[in-house]
């Protein structure tokens, strides 16, 4: 069990925060998207971010759960194109801003971690927020890369 101070319950609680929204923003463009191939990607990005909540919650409860420092999701992620170059339909530039949106959001909850890791003393702690970190970059990777084979980016 570990004591947190005011500071990192705060800290910790924002971040959740963060995660949540991310959660509710995969959720409903996992609704919106018309590409199979992007839908199945908001699925399981929204699923990552639940795992990341439930970290965080169980650190609220005074418990540091083991993270593996998984870097490879972005790397490995090889999505099949939906889309041509050629391609200006309105589904094409409806994925393409729901894709784009969700990198800036990655890019965003990335820098938090990045930033907040340093308000915490304990080393699992700090090893389990940067772990985090890591993957919100991974799903930023991810969603770049299906711009990319797709002709968004």
């Amino acid at each position: 069990m570990i004591q947190l101070k005011e500071k990192e319950i705060t800290t910790i609680q924002d971040l959740r925060t963060q995660e949540k929204t991310c959660i509710e923003k995969y959720t409903r463009y996992e609704q919106q998207a018309k590409d199979p191939v992007l839908k199945d990607l908001f699925r399981n990005l929204k699923e990552e971010e639940q795992k990341h909540y439930d970290s965080l919650g169980k650190v609220l409860e005074g418990n540091v759960v083991a993270c593996d420092c998984n870097d490879t999701d972005g790397k490995n992620y090889n999505p099949k194109a939906t889309y041509s170059a050629g391609d200006n339909s309105e589904d094409k530039q409806n994925d393409n801003f729901l894709a784009t949106d969700c990198i800036g959001t990655e890019k965003l909850v990335s820098g938090e971690y990045n930033t907040n890791v340093f308000n915490f003393a304990q080393p699992l702690l700090r090893k389990l927020l940067a772990d985090i970190q890591i993957e919100e970059q991974n799903h930023a990777e991810m969603l770049f890369k299906y711009k990319t084979v797709n002709a968004m980016a």
